[in-house]
């Protein structure tokens, strides 16, 4: 049996990252960008929710959200995540534990500016997490600021915005025969990162 993950040289784990990414994107029938992503609340209980990570760099993976919904009062109130990318078509996948914070205004007016019309209207239009009495309310509110901008360029909404995930423990996960799956985890420590092995 090939031991791949015992032979990787990377003490970068952004390395390893980017060429999984890169074979899932390839073979992933749908979004290999998404991440399971868990915060914790204010009594201690866990979240979680798929949402999906528009960028990554060495300085972490980013992705946008409402700063209002469940998940933006979350972190805000605790900045502590972990999260998860599962790639079924590699059998791969990656955890993440770290901090997150919010990225600066420019970077999401930037990438607000890109997003397709409707999804910039559709950001007004949710009210992120709270009680919806039907779909015909959040229609309303749609058309309601549809009409409002018309001819106009859309705004971002102070309260949507991008977040940054910086992870201070990477672990891949490799699927192996026999449940003999390999694991290795990168933990950044005093400055640099530190690689090593678990068992299954």
């Amino acid at each position: 049996m090939k031991i791949g993950l015992s032979k990787i040289r990377e003490r970068n784990p952004y390395i390893l990252f980017n060429k999984w990414f890169e074979s899932a994107s390839k073979k992933e029938i749908s979004d290999p960008n998404a991440i399971s992503l868990s915060t914790v609340d204010s009594k201690g209980q866990p979240n979680v929710r798929i949402v999906l990570m528009k960028s990554f760099n060495e300085d972490g993976l980013t992705f946008f959200t409402n700063s209002n919904s469940s998940k933006g009062k979350e972190i805000e109130s605790n900045t502590n995540i972990a999260a998860c990318f599962y790639w079924k078509s590699i059998e791969k996948q990656v955890r993440i534990r770290g901090k997150v914070r919010k990225i600066s205004a420019k970077d999401s007016d930037e990438y607000f500016s890109s997003r397709d019309r409707n999804s910039r209207i559709g950001a007004w239009a949710s009210l992120q997490s709270k009680a919806l009495k039907n779909r015909s309310e959040l229609e309303k509110r749609f058309n309601s600021i549809s009409k409002k901008y018309k001819n106009k360029e859309i705004p971002r909404p102070s309260h949507w915005g991008g977040f940054l995930i910086k992870p201070v423990e990477i672990e891949f996960w490799h699927n192996k025969p026999y449940r003999l799956h390999e694991r290795a985890v990168f933990k950044f420590k005093k400055g640099k990162w530190v690689k090593s092995f678990l068992y299954p």
